[in-house]
């Protein structure tokens, strides 16, 4: 049963992942934001980096704000599994 928890737990993550990388391709495409997907994953990404955002990570123009997020998405995730592990 925990081994399902662990295994769905790190498939929500990857799939997290994966939007906010797509989220961010989005911005090399003129309009896309404005298309029913842009519109989806903005809705469910922009509330998670916003957090960063405040940390104002841009370098020459360049905003890191989504790739700390993403690592630090998948490091939360890294410590969960671990705890959830030590009770198997």
């Amino acid at each position: 049963m925990l081994y399902t928890l662990v295994n769905f737990i790190a498939f929500l993550s990857e799939l997290y992942s994966g939007a906010l990388v797509i989220y961010a391709l989005l911005s090399w495409f003129p309009g896309a934001y404005d298309s029913a997907i842009g519109r989806f994953l903005a809705s469910i990404c922009e509330p998670y980096i916003r957090i960063f955002d405040r940390l104002n990570l841009n370098i020459g123009g360049i905003g890191f704000s989504i790739m700390i997020a993403v690592i630090v998405l998948n490091f939360g995730t890294r410590i969960l599994i671990n705890f959830l592990m030590l009770f198997v």
